[in-house]
This record gives structure tokens, sequence and C-alpha cells, in this order.
């Protein structure tokens, strides 16, 4: 009964997420379903990533970050088996020193947190803008996921 309350729980808190985003930053990213192909342009970043990365001290960390077109991102994380409360961050986010980098800054003045980009993914560095190393270190991806589904061709009857 406690995990069916748990995952009753999660949907709401993840349906209250996407209202928010929807209604207070419509700008979330659409796609056409047409892939661009050249270096990491940062009209490709906007769009929700998913993932679960490695803690220390926790199970992990349920991660949701929405890049939005006005370059605003809301990053939603939870510290699951320690916590069930969800921490929600704003700022901007920017390119980084390398082409295939981003860098998010909250607007409340706290530490940047820095990612590269890859195909429909984003994977996390760490405080200095390296890559994580060790046996975890491909954990630390979160993966695309677009709120808008691309368009499927209409076909006559």
């Amino acid at each position: 009964m406690k995990t069916l309350i748990k995952r009753a729980k999660h949907s709401i808190a993840l349906s209250f997420f996407l209202a928010l985003l929807s209604a207070g930053f419509p700008a979330i990213a659409e796609t056409t379903g047409q892939e661009a192909h050249h270096d990491q342009a940062s009209d490709d970043w906007p769009g929700l990533y998913y993932g679960f990365t490695p803690c220390a001290d926790c199970n992990g960390v349920k991660t949701t970050l929405a890049l939005n077109k006005n370059k605003s991102y809301v990053l939603m994380t939870q510290f699951v088996g320690k916590s069930e409360r969800e921490f929600v961050e704003r700022g901007k986010f920017a390119a980084g020193d390398k082409s295939d980098m981003i860098v998010l800054t909250p607007r409340n003045g706290g530490a940047p947190h820095y990612y590269a980009v890859g195909e429909n993914k984003l994977i996390q560095l760490d405080k200095t803008g390296n890559r994580f190393s060790g046996e975890l270190a491909d954990r630390y991806t979160l993966r695309r996921k677009d709120v808008t589904p691309s368009a499927s061709p209409h076909r006559a009857h």
C-alpha cells in the first residue's frame, strides 16, 4: 500500500511539474522531429531531460531538467532513499567554454551546474566542468524526452 501511495504522490508531483512548466514557461522546447547535425547549436538544447544519477549518501538522485527556448531552466531533484522532498531550482543556461558544454546558473546565486551535450542527452559534469571518472561515470546521463511529440504524417483514407 505504501508503494502505491508513493507512486501516486510521484505521479501527482510530475503532473504538477509539467503543468507548472507549460503554464509558467510556455517556451518549453518543441521539436520538429528533424535533428540538426551541426556543432550542438544552442537551438537544439531545449527539451526535457530525465535521469537517475549516483549519490554518495542515498540510493540515487532522481533528476528532471527542463531547458527552455528562452534560455531559462527548471531543475528538479529528489534524493531517493534519503528524503521524499523534491528540490526545485530555476535559473538561466548558456554555452560553456567548450563547444559541447552548457552551464546552468541558478537565479538564487548558487553554484553553477555543468553538462556536456550529446545526441538527445546531457552528461552531468563535476564542479569544475570535467567528466566524472570511475565505475559509475556512465550513470551521470540525463536522457531527452520532449514535451511535444513529433508530428506524424497524415495519410489520406
